[in-house]
């Protein structure tokens, strides 16, 4: 676990937009490491893995859980794999985005 403190209760009680929010800066500092230190963007990646996950499990999330599972497969294809989707940077940086952006209002 990389997010030693972060007790699923109170992930949970974050709105769906904040918890995507969270875990596109995961995701960010991946797409930043990658070239720099591979090292540090698997942890990145993993902490994004993580909080994903746990988007996943938050109840709440149940009507989106098709896609909150298609996101993680799509990012785990891409970081991890060949990215037989076709997935870019940017695209990862707009979808998540939005996310940071509605978290903030």
């Amino acid at each position: 676990m990389y997010h030693i403190s972060l007790r699923p209760e109170t992930w949970f009680s974050y709105p769906l937009v904040t918890q995507l929010a969270h875990v596109g800066s995961e995701v960010e500092r991946s797409i930043l490491w990658r070239e720099k230190k591979p090292e540090y963007m698997k942890l990145a990646f993993f902490r994004a893995l993580e909080l994903l996950d746990l988007t996943i499990d938050d109840p709440k999330n149940a009507l989106g859980l098709k896609e909150l599972c298609r996101v993680r497969e799509f990012l785990v294809d891409y970081f991890l794999y060949d990215n037989v989707y076709g997935f870019d940077d940017a695209s990862w940086r707009k979808y998540f985005m939005t996310f940071a952006l509605a978290a903030r209002k």
